[in-house]
């Protein structure tokens, strides 16, 4: 059930995405008085069709995409023998260079636009959730990956790249896993103390083993839901209960409560306990996993911020235009050998595992707000073939006053066709690869 709610989720999310960038490129064609033959979403063979005026409307069975034909315009689907031919008024080689510029660039704008929108929307409706960095007062919890940063459990984060930190989640910001020279200061024993980020964090956060947090507030808890017939159950545990000490030693944090637990894994131990604000004594025996069978309720309280409209749409742009920075940082890190392509390049196996197997409304709109402002990205990209092949062009006549020849457009379609399903082969090459070996 998880694989078909991912699936559906992901080609909802491309269906709305695609439909709508196809239309960008429909109406602004229209409005310039091109004849648009088809707007399709999805691939043939065809579920259903519809012909109003000049131009069909089809929805396609192969839903992982979607294109529009335009009278006259030079890419993969053009017959060559019309190339031959005097352009004819209503066709996209017959306009100005600025009015096709417009057309290529229609869907790429309203992609933009789409992930703006649903950016701010989110905004709006469910404002902002944060954990303040003083919620963090007991430090960190460094993992395998934090440790060979140079974190140690214990450190209280205090600035990143040099700037105070307010709210613990910039800990994890592109910026920081992106950015170049980036900073972490902590304090250790009363000292503040620089920790470098390495050029490949984001290499090794991609790792499937290692997809976690390096570093997460260090926290006190308390017991909360039993489960029935526990070990926890048969020892008097009860929620709400704050556990102290283990055999005597200090228990107050959950991580060294957890390795307390592994130590003594199969073993009796003795709990000192606060119950209503009274110490008891409670022996307890630990499951050969480590486990005594409760759930643990975290003791951190995050903080919330809502917004009006008019706050969130500029808040919107910030976010969807900080998935274009994160791509080109991405790219910049890739070119320089910083960043595994293989970890980082995924296909539609990927992006549905990120949707996820659970239907949640903020989180799939989350996603498909992420995937428009990629889909606007990766259209940009000068790659014939791509909206932004096509836009390369334009403005190579629009300022040189020169119209590359019909046959070498043609050409180049088919060399950008070439790259293009290399791309595609290698992403779900890759997506088979990293999930089923």
């Amino acid at each position: 059930m998880d694989v078909v709610i991912m699936v559906a989720q992901l080609i909802l999310g491309l269906t709305i995405l695609v439909g709508l960038h196809e239309l960008g490129h429909m109406l602004a064609a229209k409005w310039f008085g091109m004849r648009v033959e088809k707007y399709a979403i999805g691939f043939p063979p065809k579920i259903i069709s519809k012909k109003f005026g000049e131009t069909e409307y089809m929805l396609g069975m192969i839903p992982l995409g979607g294109f529009v034909k335009i009278s006259g315009m030079v890419d993969e689907s053009m017959d060559t023998e019309a190339l031959k031919e005097e352009p004819k008024p209503y066709e996209f080689r017959a306009k100005p260079a600025w009015q096709r510029l417009i057309v290529m660039m229609g869907g790429i704008i309203v992609n933009v636009i789409t992930g703006i929108v649903i950016y701010a929307a989110l905004t709006y409706h469910y404002g902002d959730s944060y954990l303040p960095a003083s919620e963090a007062k007991y430090g960190v919890v460094a993992n395998e990956i934090g440790k060979d940063i140079g974190f140690r459990t214990g450190d209280k984060i205090v600035a990143v790249n040099g700037k105070e930190l307010k709210e613990f989640e910039d800990v994890y910001s592109m910026d920081v896993l992106l950015g170049r020279n980036a900073y972490y200061t902590v304090l250790r024993d009363g000292k503040r103390v620089d920790i470098q980020v390495p050029a490949n964090l984001m290499d090794r956060l991609a790792d499937k083993e290692e997809r976690m947090f390096f570093v997460q507030p260090r926290q006190t808890f308390e017991i909360g839901d039993i489960q029935a017939g526990s070990n926890a159950a048969k020892a008097g545990l009860k929620p709400g209960d704050l556990i102290l000490t283990v055999n005597g030693k200090d228990a107050k944090f959950f991580d060294v409560f957890q390795s307390m637990l592994l130590e003594n894994a199969g073993k009796q131990i003795t709990m000192q306990v606060e119950r209503d604000g009274k110490p008891i004594k409670l022996s307890a025996k630990v499951d050969s996993e480590g486990h005594l069978g409760f759930f643990p309720k975290p003791m951190l309280h995050y903080a919330t911020r809502d917004y009006s409209l008019g706050e969130s749409i500029p808040l919107g742009a910030e976010q969807a235009f900080g998935v274009v920075s994160a791509q080109l940082k991405g790219f910049g890190k890739m070119f320089r050998g910083e960043v595994d392509p293989t970890k980082s390049i995924g296909g539609p196996i990927k992006i549905a595992q990120i949707y996820g197997g659970n239907f949640d409304w903020f989180k799939f709109w989350s996603m498909t707000g992420l995937l428009s402002m990629v889909l606007a990205f990766m259209n940009f990209l000068p790659i014939p073939a791509l909206d932004g092949g096509h836009v390369m062009f334009l403005t190579y006549e629009i300022v040189s006053g020169r119209k590359p020849s019909d046959n070498f457009l043609e050409n180049a379609q088919k060399v950008g066709m070439v790259i293009l399903l290399c791309l595609m082969g290698f992403a779900i090459f890759n997506d088979v690869f990293q999930t089923f070996f």
